[in-house]
C-alpha cells in the first residue's frame, strides 16, 4: 500500500478517520493525502454579529418606569472564503498528525466532498480512501446521498468507513 487519500471536516467521525488512517499508514509506509473539502458558499452571504458598543449603554425606561439594557448592536461581516475554512480545518488535522511519523500532504478544495475526494484518489493513484461514517438521520436520509455512502458506491480503490 502506498498512498491513502483521507477526508476531513473536522467532524468527530472525520478525526476517528484521520487517527485510523494515520495508524494505518504507519504500519504500512504509505503516505497520506488529507483532503478538506468546503462546498462553495454564495456570494456575497454575510453573518449577523454581536458587536459590543463602544460607549458604556445608558438603560432605557421601559413599561412601569424601569430600566433595561439596551441589546447589542447587530452588524453584518462576510463569511470567511470556502476555501479558507478548508485550509482552516486542514490546520487542526496537521496539529493532530504532527507527533507521527508519517510522509503528509495536505490539500484543500472547494466543491462536492464526495467528487472531490474519489477524484483526487484517482489522480494519485491511492490504495485505499478513509472517510468518517455517522448515524444519518431520517431527514439526512430524505435529502440524499452522503459522502461515506458516495465514496464507497464510486471509488476505484478500498473504502474504509470509520465509526
Amino acid at each position: 500500500m502506498n498512498r491513502i487519500v483521507v477526508g476531513y471536516d473536522g467532524s468527530e467521525g472525520a478525526d476517528r478517520a484521520l487517527e485510523r488512517a494515520a495508524e494505518l499508514a504507519e504500519s504500512l509506509g504509505a503516505g497520506l493525502l488529507v483532503v478538506s473539502v468546503v462546498r462553495s458558499s454564495r456570494l456575497g452571504e454575510t453573518v449577523a454579529v454581536l458587536e459590543p458598543a463602544e460607549l458604556p449603554v445608558p438603560a432605557i425606561p421601559g413599561p412601569g418606569g424601569t430600566g433595561a439594557p439596551m441589546p447589542l448592536p447587530l452588524r453584518s461581516e462576510p463569511r470567511p472564503e470556502p476555501y479558507e475554512l478548508a485550509q482552516h480545518q486542514l490546520e487542526r488535522a496537521r496539529m493532530t498528525l504532527a507527533p507521527r511519523r508519517v510522509e503528509t500532504e495536505y490539500v484543500a478544495e472547494v466543491g462536492d466532498a464526495a467528487e472531490r475526494l474519489l477524484a483526487l484518489a484517482r489522480e494519485r493513484d491511492a490504495d485505499l480512501i478513509v472517510v468518517g461514517s455517522r448515524e444519518h438521520g431520517f431527514v439526512d436520509r430524505l435529502l440524499g446521498r452522503h459522502v461515506d455512502e458516495a465514496v464507497a458506491a464510486h471509488a476505484d480503490c478500498d473504502v474504509l468507513l470509520v465509526h
